[in-house]
């Protein structure tokens, strides 16, 4: 029925900020960008992986994002990388703050966990 994921939407209170973090920090490619005067939005969209994109949105005061405790809701944005200690290395020499590594006690996989400029929580996780 579903194939995969097509895309995350995620509403910024700073644009210039989160559209530096996506593109540049974290390496999305930049597909199209248009402004919506109607609005007064940006929609911004970028390439992740394998296709997968994500939607970012600016609008005029937006509320902020409940973080903690754990509300109802998308709980976080997971990527998956080969490299997890070389690509926590790479986002802390680029000055993004980093939770330790931690082991999932599940699966045994590494993971660790920073956040977006606006508080979202991104999870790093170790490819199987």
């Amino acid at each position: 029925m579903f194939k995969a994921v097509h895309h995350l939407a995620i509403i910024c209170s700073n644009y210039e900020k989160s559209k530096h973090f996506y593109n540049l920090v974290l390496g999305f490619r930049i597909m199209r960008e248009t402004y919506r005067a109607e609005r007064d939005s940006y929609k911004l969209d970028l390439e992740m992986m394998d296709g997968v994109q994500i939607e970012l949105f600016s609008f005029p005061s937006p509320p902020s994002r409940i973080t903690n405790p754990e509300a109802c809701g998308l709980r976080h944005l997971a990527l998956r990388s080969d490299t997890l200690e070389q690509t926590r290395d790479h986002l802390f020499l680029l000055g993004v703050e980093l939770e330790p590594i931690r082991v999932d006690e599940t699966t045994g996989k590494k993971f660790f966990f920073f956040r977006d400029p606006d508080g979202l929580p991104i999870e790093v996780y170790e490819s199987c």
